[in-house]
């Protein structure tokens, strides 16, 4: 209910007169002029409440006399009299119904009632009540009540001491809370200062309001009282302490900062008052040294006072906390002040409420923030933020040497001989402890993080200085190095968390502005970094080594962590990698020889860090090990080097090594290389070994038992496993300067690990290869910013003599390749040649290696390549097949078997998706596979291949073709614009009918392979090949594959088969036996000049007509008769009659006819008598473009014979070209037969001449003259005649050896002519019939026939003599059936029946022929009788005749 409504103001009246009643009833008998008073007063008040609608407004004027009564009661000084007026003064004041006058009286009166000493308890609570309710007492009204209350502060009851003290500090709230709603009244009211007097009274503030200036004058009497000067406004003091004042000191500036910040008048109380005060009573303590005797120095130094102290320290600490930017210089004194008393020298319990109140400061990131920017910041300035984080770091520090003995606060723990004190037990123990060269201290939980919640400082009732427990300094130090570190690095990242929002927002509004940061707040982060570091590191590097309690050795590596990774987020190099150096020692064991961390430890080692200028030493970290030993192994070095052990603290550092890489890659830049080291080394002594992808798991060491891990670090492998897989996974989020910054590191340790394993069989360090894997893998979306470094560095791991070392090179490069083809890039590989080619580089680069097992990666790679992504290789395929064509002889079988199941799947798979161009490569991987000489199996099916390939350009040529037409003129195009001619082989053939010309070429070059089985294949295939689909080809193409392909193999077979080995080849390898006709190199290589040499005559026989228009194909034919006739001259039975069969074969050229049209041309040609065998009808001649055909065979033949022709009719220029070449082959046929028909020079009895002619070899030869005589017979001359007469003379005589005479001659008795003389006669028919039908002009030639064919009948008694040849008679020639290897003998023919046949064919042709003239002039019949005579002579078959 409120004071002013109806009810209560009735009942404050009705209160009123009810206490006026009782006075009056009280004072009745002893004070009868109080009695009077409070009677006029019931009567005033009731005037009042009759006449008044305010009420409590009348009231409140007429207080003074409302009051007069009880203040005349409490002037009686009897205590229930007083008790009843002091209860109802404060009625009156609860009601706020006291005036300003009336308030004066009550505390005169208050005054009188304190000066007796009456009902002190009573009064201080009206003193309260007046001033909490009303705002009337003022100035010195008001200054009188405090002093009542201060005076009652020193009585001697306890109750009221603390009574009044309570008072106190309630009452100057009060003032500085009217001051604080005065100022919020009027806020916004601008008023002018009045004129500052010359002669200014410091008792009144002229320009302050009536509440500020209370409050003024009290503040500046606080000081005064503290200061032990005499008050200028709180008149009537007796008595004040330096601790009471301080403390109302302290809470006024803690709770009103506003009142000194907004008012000058206060802050200059502030800068002149309270700082020199504070700073006068620190004195004792800044001189006070510990230890030092007081008589030494001729003035007696003044000992610290804890009491004092501690509350200077909690002024301090509200001065900088609130004051700071108005006290820069005096703040610069205080925090000097502050960092002198953590030193060693001063009392402990002096370091300790130093240590409380640095702590305080730590928790405020802001304000060191500004010590940073005013003080470090500034040239000529203290550094006082890193003075405060080093004196922090040398105060831990000076708690591990053991202070004096004369310091009975600080009794060591070691001393004491506490648990675990310099034992292996300090590991175990419950309690958490820091333990350092047999120091161990205690540590506590003294705050809750990111609070300072001090104990000392508030001990405010204690005056001796308390004891100081163990380990508290250490405790609150540890705490407030964190609250330091963790709180300027949250404020720091969320500064630069802000900034980098903003300037992506800018960005987004402004996408063309480079919006570049404030320099300004960076240049203070990094001062701040810089500053505190090395302070920090020294600190936090000794309290790892030294903590025994996992908890705290977690939150040191979390601090370390969270400022390596500022410094790093900063660009701050060297403070980020000397914290990281330090959790990279702290997780490996201690003197671990890891050079990478030793260099960097070196160069930190020169820092030593210094407080207020001066110097300080850093304390080492300890190599004694309190901790629990989890894991031993082998240490990673060249040289064995026993065992090192790995403890919980090493595993624990190492897990946070793995946090900081994980979570803060993207600002580690180059000190990768000491976190991948570290990790490297402590992976190798945990045993852990890279499985499929690169992820590391738990191996069993191959060095055999050296491993040793207990069950706690065994559960644990699988997560330190599983996170440093992760740790590499996270790489995928680092930016791509970090993530080049990750690979080099990785190929650093890399090259270190292929320098540790050259030369030794020792197993290699493969973390480095499999984390390049791992990253690779996990980055394949920007694959090609890191290829090139990773792939690079791999394939030098590839040459590694080591083969574990290079089996793993082999599989991470091949495993990236794979997984990058199969990746679904954006846009697709498909689209983006460049990166395919990118990509498949170094699958090509393998190639270069030497080493059989990575070549055998390679190409298994390749085959899965091919099975997984072969349709979507496109511009890739060349690359592909350089690799599977990258085959040497020495490389070995499998290698060669397995490149060769990748050829055979793209032939047979992926011919139709792969580019056209890439098709003569296709040709010349195959050719490459045939020309191979390790396994002959793959040179013949190579060349299958090469006829499925043809088969393959043959169906589909057209598609072919338009493809490589089009990438023509795009070459074409490109050539032009350089001004280069187009650079291809064969040019300038079409491009398909170069793809064609490449095939012919490969398979040329088999066909002269030194293995004959390949030679055999590939002529076979050539020649099917160019049968089959030659149609294809355009016209000009021929040319080429005449002269550059089909010439230039008969020259290289002829060549290689005149100049073949005849040894005798034992056996074909194995246990193969050798036919004896192919058991020599010569015998092979001529079944290879006999099947070459048949192709081609077919070619030219098939192919003529095309052949023709070619414009040199005269100078073509001389050459193919060229090598007819050397291959007829040479030595070997089988070359010299297989060149007589193509010879034969290429007499028969003519068109190809309708089967209709054959029987007449057959029986046409055979009457004109062309043997039946040589009319065989010529083959098809293929698909695609037909033969040019001028006329038939049978046509020619006529018009050559009809004599009454005069004029040439169309088509006789070509008749005249034909002409040309049957004369060609007439000059050929008789060079073939005068060489082979001449008998040998020397040799006589049973030497065996160097070379006779086979019967079926001469009979061939004679054979063939039919048919060409009909090409030749218009020009054919007596001359030509004569000549024909010498070959068939010579042929006849030919003696035959007597190991082939069973088969060729006729058994003794019979009367039969042998082959070759049938052909002889034949030859001679041939010849008469044609004259017989021919023009008169040529009957002169049948003398010249006649004449020999009685030469052929003298043969009966006179045999002919084959030079000087020794020949027997068939009946006494010794067969070598019986004496296999008897040289051979020569057996002479028997010519009788051979005689008798040929007088028959002369008497019949004399039939014919005896009336013409020239038969009868040559007196042929006058020959005939003497021939006759002779044969009388010798045989009586005449008789007959």
């Amino acid at each position: 209910m409120s004071t002013s409504s109806p009810e209560a103001v009735k009942k404050l009246l009705e209160n009123m007169q009810t206490d006026l009643r009782s006075l009056s009833m009280e004072c009745k008998k002893k004070f009868p002029p109080v009695k009077e008073a409070a009677e006029s007063g019931i009567v005033k008040i009731k005037t009042i409440a009759a006449r008044n609608t305010d009420i409590l407004a009348t009231l409140k004027e007429n207080s003074s006399e409302v009051v007069q009564p009880f203040l005349m009661g409490c002037g009686t000084k009897e205590p229930k009299i007083t008790q009843l007026c002091l209860a109802a003064i404060q009625r009156l004041m609860s009601h706020e119904v006291v005036s300003e006058a009336a308030a004066g009286n009550i505390i005169n009166m208050l005054w009188q009632l304190m000066e007796n000493g009456l009902e002190e308890l009573k009064l201080l609570q009206t003193v309260l009540v007046l001033l909490t309710t009303n705002t009337v007492v003022h100035d010195e009204v008001l200054s009188k009540a405090i002093v009542l209350c201060f005076r009652l502060h020193f009585t001697k009851d306890n109750i009221t001491n603390n009574t009044a003290a309570a008072t106190v500090r309630q009452v100057v709230t009060v003032v500085f809370e009217r001051m604080v709603a005065e100022d919020e009244r009027f806020k916004g009211i601008v008023e002018l200062p009045p004129p500052v007097q010359g002669n200014t009274n410091r008792r009144s503030v002229s320009t302050l309001r009536p509440s500020a200036k209370d409050a003024y004058m009290l503040f500046q009497d606080l000081c005064q009282l503290v200061n032990a000067d005499a008050p200028y406004w709180l008149v009537g003091m007796t008595e004040m302490t330096r601790t009471f004042g301080l403390e109302l000191l302290e809470s006024v500036l803690n709770d009103f900062p506003g009142v000194f910040l907004q008012h000058q008048e206060f802050s200059f109380l502030l800068k002149e008052r309270v700082c020199p005060l504070v700073i006068k009573l620190f004195s004792p303590n800044i001189k006070f040294r510990q230890g030092s005797s007081s008589s030494a120095s001729p003035a007696p130094v003044e000992k610290p006072y804890f009491p004092i102290c501690m509350r200077l320290l909690r002024v301090v600490s509200v001065l900088i906390k609130h004051y700071y930017s108005l006290l820069v210089t005096e703040c610069e004194i205080f925090l000097s002040l502050l960092v002198k008393f953590l030193d060693g020298e001063k009392p402990q319990w002096l370091r300790a409420v130093a240590v409380e109140s640095v702590h305080r400061l730590c928790v405020q990131p802001h304000l060191l923030r500004s010590f940073c920017q005013s003080y470090d910041m500034k040239q000529h300035s203290t550094k006082v933020f890193r003075d405060i984080v080093n004196a922090l770091g040398s105060f831990i520090q000076s708690l591990f040497i053991v202070p004096n003995a004369g310091n009975p606060a600080a009794t060591n723990g070691a001393a004491q001989g506490a648990p675990g004190a310099g034992g292996q037990g300090a590991g175990l123990t419950a309690q958490a402890a820091f333990e350092y060269r047999g120091t161990w201290i205690p540590l506590m939980t003294v705050s809750v993080q990111g609070s300072a919640k001090a104990t000392y400082l508030e001990m405010l009732d204690k005056v001796e200085p308390p004891s100081i427990p163990e380990g508290y300094a250490m405790s609150v130090a540890f705490s407030a190095l964190l609250d330091l570190v963790r709180g300027i690095t949250s404020m720091i990242e969320r500064e630069l968390a802000k900034e980098e929002e903003e300037s992506a927002v800018r960005r987004e509004a402004n996408p063309d502005q480079n919006a570049q940061p404030e320099p300004g707040a960076h240049l203070v982060w990094e001062e701040m970094v810089s500053a505190c570091w090395c302070g920090l590191l020294a600190a936090l590097s000794l309290l790892l080594d030294a903590s025994t309690d996992e908890t705290a050795t977690e939150n040191i590596l979390k601090a370390e962590l969270t400022v390596a990774s500022l410094c790093g987020r900063l660009g701050l190099v060297t403070p980020r990698d000397a914290f990281i150096t330090a959790i990279c020692k702290a997780s490996l064991p201690p003197h671990y020889a890891l050079t990478v961390l030793s260099s960097n430890a070196a160069n930190l080692n020169n820092k030593t860090y210094s407080i207020q200028g001066q110097s300080v030493q850093i304390i080492s970290p300890s190599s004694e090990s309190h901790q629990q030993v989890v894991a031993v192994g082998q240490p990673l070095t060249v040289q064995p080097q026993g065992t090192v052990v790995l403890t919980a603290k090493n595993i624990q550092c190492m897990r946070t090594l793995l946090n900081l890489a994980h979570c803060h890659g993207a600002v580690l830049g180059t000190s990768w290389q000491l976190v991948l080291a570290t990790l490297q080394h402590l992976v190798w002594i945990l045993g852990l070994k890279p499985g499929v992808g690169g992820a590391l798991k738990p191996g069993r060491a191959v060095e055999g038992p050296s491993t040793v891990l207990t069950t706690a670090v065994m559960t644990d492998l699988p997560v330190i496993s599983n996170i440093l897989s992760r740790l590499f996974e996270s790489s995928q989020y680092l930016d791509d300067v970090s993530l080049h910054h990750l690979i080099n590191a990785l190929c650093s340790l890399s090259l270190e690990a292929m320098e540790m394993a050259y030369g030794t069989n020792k197993e290699p360090s493969l973390f480095a290869v499999a984390k390049l894997l791992e990253t690779g893998l996990v980055n394949m979306d920007r694959i090609e910013i890191l290829w090139r470094p990773l792939t690079g560095h791999l394939l030098e791991v590839c040459q590694h003599p080591n083969a574990r070392m290079r089996e793993w090179g082999a599989e991470a490069v091949t495993a990236l390749i794979k997984a990058s083809l199969a990746y679904k890039h954006n846009p697709p590989l498909a689209q983006n040649q460049r990166l395919q080619l990118l990509l498949l580089n170094p699958l090509k680069e393998l190639s270069n290696v030497l080493h059989a097992d990575i070549r055998q990666k390679q190409l298994e790679s390749v085959l899965q390549i091919l099975q997984s992504q072969g349709d979507s290789l496109g511009p890739g395929w060349p690359l592909v097949l350089g690799v599977i064509g990258a085959i040497r002889n020495d490389q070995g079988e499998s290698l060669i078997r397995t490149a060769f199941q990748c050829l055979q799947l793209v032939v047979t798979d992926f011919l139709p998706t792969m580019p056209c161009t890439c098709l003569q490569i296709v040709v010349e991987v195959a050719g490459s596979f045939g020309l191979q000489n390790q396994e002959l199996n793959i040179s013949l099916t190579s060349i299958g291949l090469l006829w499925n390939i043809s088969d393959y350009f043959f169906q589909r040529g057209e598609a072919i073709t338009q493809e490589l037409e089009r990438e023509e003129a795009v070459l074409q195009k490109q050539a032009q614009e350089k001004g280069e001619p187009l650079n291809r082989p064969f040019h300038p053939a079409p491009p398909f009918d170069c793809l064609w010309l490449c095939l012919y070429a490969k398979l040329g070059e088999l066909c002269v392979d030194p293995r004959p089985a390949v030679r055999k294949s590939a002529g076979q295939t050539m020649f099917s090949t160019i049968a089959a689909h030659g149609t294809l080809l355009q016209q000009p193409t021929w040319h080429i594959v005449v002269w550059k392909v089909l010439f230039h193999l008969l020259d290289c077979v002829r060549k290689s088969s005149t100049t073949a080995d005849k040894e005798k080849i034992e056996s074909g390898g194995g246990n193969i036996l050798i036919h004896h006709s192919r058991d020599t190199a010569e015998k092979q290589w001529a079944e290879t000049w006999v099947l070459t040499l048949a192709g081609v005559a077919r070619i030219f026989n098939t192919r003529r007509y095309l052949l023709q228009q070619l414009g040199d194909f005269f100078k073509a034919w001389e050459v193919l008769l060229d090598h007819i006739q050397s291959a007829a001259l040479s030595k070997n039975n089988e070359v010299s009659l297989a060149a007589l069969k193509s010879f034969q074969e290429i007499l028969q050229i003519g068109t190809p006819v309708k089967e209709s049209a054959l029987p007449t041309e057959a029986l046409a040609l055979a009457a004109l008598g062309v043997p039946p065998v040589l009319i065989d009808p010529l083959g098809a001649s293929g698909p695609g473009r037909p033969l040019l055909r001028s006329d038939s065979m049978l046509e020619r033949l006529t018009r050559y014979s009809s004599a009454e022709l005069q004029v040439p009719p169309p088509g006789e220029e070509s008749a005249l070209e034909d002409s040309a070449l049957w004369w060609s082959a007439w000059n050929t046929w008789y060079r073939t037969g005068t060489d082979s028909t001449r008998p040998p020079g020397g040799g006589t009895g049973t030497d065996r001449p160097s070379f006779i002619p086979s019967q079926p070899f001469l009979t061939a030869l004679v054979q063939i003259f039919p048919a060409l005589y009909q090409h030749i017979k218009t020009g054919f001359s007596m001359d030509d005649l004569r000549k024909l007469g010498v070959i068939l003379h010579g042929a006849v005589s030919v003696p035959i050896s007597s190991d082939a005479s069973p088969f060729i001659l006729p058994s003794y008795t019979e009367a039969v002519l042998t082959s070759l003389q049938e052909a002889v006669l034949t030859a001679l028919d041939v010849l008469q019939k044609a004259i017989c039908v021919g023009p008169e002009n040529l009957q002169v030639m049948y003398p010249a026939i006649f004449e020999q064919l009685l030469l052929f009948v003298e043969f009966s008694c006179k045999p002919p003599q084959y030079g000087k040849v020794e020949t027997k008679h068939v009946a006494n020639a010794k067969y070598n059936q019986i004496q296999l290897f008897a040289p051979a003998e020569w057996v002479a023919l028997n010519y009788v029946p051979f005689a008798e046949r040929s007088l028959e064919v002369v008497v019949d042709l004399y039939h014919k022929t005896a009336c013409h003239k020239a038969v009868i002039n040559e007196k042929v019949l006058q020959n005939i009788i003497k021939v006759l005579l002779q044969f009388a002579s010798h045989s009586d078959y005449i008789i007959s005749l």
